[in-house]
């Protein structure tokens, strides 16, 4: 019989889930998954995992739809067989918006809207409190504005630019090295360069521009991904400091203008 910190393991890599994440769903800390799954450390080398207790097990059980059989290894379905079904990338957007004319308008997702987004994507009433617009010369597919949060894609884009997206109709169309907006059931709205191996391993690697250290390049499986926006454009705030060869011409224009000021002193 397999144990069953093997079990919940399983559950959480089913579900594309690390322990943080898994635990704060089913309304627990951390700590308390990974002394299940990982256990403590003991003096001799060892690790003494925590066993379960039923109330935990509850948790799991409902909020995922286990099959309370699979979790005692009497059972090799996973799920509760009315909630097998997973959901596929959808071709089209769940919800677009539309002007008067019946011409699609671009939604804009302002960084306040982040959160509700997320569970909102597909709600019509949702979509409908966000600010729309027309641009002409983003008529062919549909578009959609993220306003850039945080500094992880510094180098391309900076915190509070705009982004504007493409909706990507099959995820086997996203192209390498090139920067789309990902929308994904855990880490909900990044802006990344996307390497695509989803016919390899049904992976995404999501990489940041900002090369510091701080943003490290990571994985998502393709069934996370709700949405996924090619950016074809995009506006900023920064103005692009000025480059070193400009900054000695104007020394040398300086000098010339002064020069010219001593002269016409001395005639």
């Amino acid at each position: 019989m397999v144990a069953i910190d093997v079990k919940i393991k399983e559950i959480i890599d089913f579900f594309s889930l690390n322990n943080h994440s898994f635990a704060k769903k089913i309304g627990v800390t951390s700590t308390t998954i990974d002394s299940i799954t990982t256990g403590r450390l003991q003096p001799d080398g060892s690790r003494k995992r925590t066993k379960p207790g039923y109330d935990l097990l509850e948790r799991i059980i409902d909020e995922f739809s286990i099959d309370p059989e699979y979790l005692f290894g009497k059972s090799n379905d996973l799920l509760k067989r009315e909630k097998q079904e997973i959901k596929t990338y959808g071709g089209i957007p769940q919800v677009i918006a539309v002007n008067q004319e019946g011409h699609e308008n671009i939604v804009y997702v302002p960084i306040k809207a982040r959160a509700g987004y997320l569970d909102g994507y597909g709600d019509t009433e949702y979509i409908e409190t966000l600010p729309s617009f027309n641009m002409p010369h983003l008529s062919n597919g549909t578009f959609r504005c993220f306003e850039v949060q945080g500094n992880s894609m510094v180098r391309t884009f900076f915190d509070g630019d705009l982004v504007f997206g493409k909706y990507v109709e099959d995820l086997n169309d996203i192209k390498d090295g090139r920067i789309y907006v990902i929308i994904s059931k855990n880490d909900g709205i990044v802006l990344k360069r996307i390497i695509n191996r989803i016919e390899e391993r049904s992976k995404l690697i999501l990489k940041s521009d900002n090369k510091d250290g701080n943003y490290p390049t990571y994985t998502i499986n393709s069934e996370e991904v709700v949405e996924a926006w090619y950016v074809t454009m995009f506006a900023s705030k920064q103005m692009p400091e000025p480059v070193d060869v400009y900054d000695r011409l104007h020394d040398l224009e300086t000098k010339i203008v002064l020069l010219e000021e001593e002269l016409r002193r001395n005639n």
